[in-house]
C-alpha cells in the first residue's frame, strides 16, 4: 500500500456558550485542519489537529497547514501502515514543530487499523477502559457564572471539572472558592491557570485556597516557577503545558515535581510519540490526563483510542471538545453520556468527515 494523494482543509468550529475563556485569552471558533491522506488501493484515512489558538502553544492553524503541505511530498510513495518509517520521514522532512506531524499520524494509524480490520485502540495496546472519563471545562468567566455552570454541568453528570483561571489574583481565589463550594462529594475539581499566574502570585493563590480540595494545574509558564508553586501548596500539581516531551516528562518525575501530566497528542507529534510517553508514564507510575490542545469529532476520536488503550489506573480523565461545538464535522465520533465517552469499535479511527461541511481542500499534493 502507497500515500498516493494527501490533502489539507481548514474548518472552523464556533463554539456553542458563545466563547471559551482561560488565563487572558477567549475565542468564539477555533480554526481546525483536517488532512485526509488517501492510498492506491482505495483505502484512506484522517487526522485533525487544532491549535488553541495562535498564542496558547508553539503552534498556529496556518502553520500546520503550511507545514503539512510542506513534508506531503516526502511522504508520497510511503506505506502508510509503516507508522515508525512515516514519523522518521516526517522528523527528517521538517525539524521540530510536532504539530504539524500529529495529524499526518494520525490519519495513518486511521488507514492502519482499517487495513487491519481494527479499531485504532486495539493498534496501541488494545481496549483496556470500555468507557473514558471525560472532566468538563468551567471557562473563565465571572465566578457566580462559573459557580452556576458547574451545578449544570454536575445535573449532566460529569464528576470532574477544569476550571479555567490564570488571571486577576484576588477574583481567581474568589472563583476557586465559589465554584469549590458547589462540588458534590467525590467529585474532582482542577483549577487550571493555564500558565497565567506570576510565580508569587501563585504562591499566594494557592495559600489562599489550602483548605480546598482541589487540583492545581500549570500554574506558571515555566517548569521551574511550577515547581516552586508545588513547594509552597498542599494540594496536587498537575503539569500541562511544560510537559513538552519524554525528556520533561521524566525530569519531573526525577524531582516529583507533578502528580499528574497532561499529555496532549498534538503537542508529542501524534499517537506514535504520544503512547511511548503514555507507556513510559504507566512504568513509572505517572497517572496522566490524555487529550489534545481541540477539535472536532477526528481528533476526539484520537483522544478516545489512546485513552481507551490506556490502563484505568493510570487514567485520569479526557476532553472531548466536539461537545463544545454548534456542528458536527463527522459522523462517528466517539458516543458521550454520564461524563463519559466511547469511541467506535469500528476499523481505524470509526468518522466519517462530512465533506460538504468541511469543503473543498486548501492545499493538495499527490505522486
Amino acid at each position: 500500500m502507497k500515500i498516493s494523494n494527501i490533502s489539507v482543509h481548514q474548518v472552523s468550529l464556533p463554539m456553542k456558550e458563545g466563547s471559551y475563556s482561560w488565563s487572558n485569552q477567549s475565542f468564539e471558533a477555533f480554526d481546525s485542519t483536517v488532512v485526509h491522506i488517501e492510498t492506491d488501493e482505495g483505502i484512506s484515512g484522517v487526522g485533525e489537529i487544532c491549535p488553541l489558538g495562535p498564542a496558547y502553544l508553539p503552534a498556529f492553524a496556518e502553520g500546520a497547514r503550511t507545514g503539512i503541505a510542506k513534508i506531503s511530498k516526502g511522504l508520497i510513495g510511503h506505506d502508510p501502515c509503516q507508522i515508525g518509517n512515516i514519523n522518521i520521514l516526517m522528523d527528517r522532512l521538517l525539524k521540530g514543530h510536532p504539530y504539524i506531524k500529529s495529524a499526518i499520524d494520525i490519519a495513518c494509524y486511521d488507514i492502519f487499523g482499517k487495513a487491519a480490520g481494527q479499531p485504532v485502540c486495539n493498534l496501541l495496546g488494545g481496549r483496556l477502559q470500555d468507557a473514558v472519563r471525560l472532566f468538563k471545562v468551567v471557562s473563565r468567566d465571572e465566578p457566580e457564572k462559573m459557580a452556576e455552570r458547574l451545578v449544570m454541568y454536575q445535573e449532566q453528570g460529569f464528576q470532574q471539572f477544569q476550571m479555567k483561571v490564570g488571571s486577576d489574583p484576588d477574583v481567581d481565589i474568589q472563583r476557586i472558592r465559589l465554584v469549590a463550594a458547589q462540588l458534590k462529594q467525590g467529585n474532582k475539581l482542577g483549577a487550571d491557570a493555564n500558565c497565567g499566574w506570576r510565580q508569587h502570585d501563585a504562591v499566594r493563590i494557592v495559600s489562599a485556597v489550602s483548605d480546598m480540595a482541589l487540583y492545581i494545574e500549570q500554574p506558571c509558564e515555566t517548569y521551574e516557577e511550577c515547581r516552586v508553586v508545588r513547594d509552597h501548596s498542599p494540594h496536587p500539581m498537575i503539569l500541562d503545558e511544560c510537559m513538552d516531551s519524554l525528556q520533561a516528562v521524566l525530569r519531573g518525575h526525577q524531582e516529583r515535581a507533578m502528580d499528574v501530566i497532561n499529555l496532549k497528542i498534538s503537542r508529542m507529534g501524534g499517537l506514535t510519540k504520544s503512547r511511548l510517553i503514555r507507556d513510559v508514564c504507566v512504568s513509572l507510575g505517572i497517572v496522566m490526563t490524555i487529550e489534545d490542545t481541540w477539535g472536532g469529532e477526528i481528533a476526539d476520536a484520537a483522544i478516545a483510542h489512546l485513552a481507551h488503550s490506556t490502563p484505568a489506573d493510570f487514567h485520569f480523565q479526557s476532553s472531548a471538545f466536539h461537545e463544545y461545538a454548534t456542528h458536527s464535522i463527522a459522523s462517528g465520533g466517539p458516543v458521550i453520556k454520564d461524563g463519559f465517552m466511547i469511541a467506535s469499535d469500528k476499523p481505524g479511527l470509526g468518522v466519517e468527515p462530512d465533506w460538504d461541511l468541511i469543503g473543498a481542500p486548501v492545499s493538495s499534493v499527490s505522486g
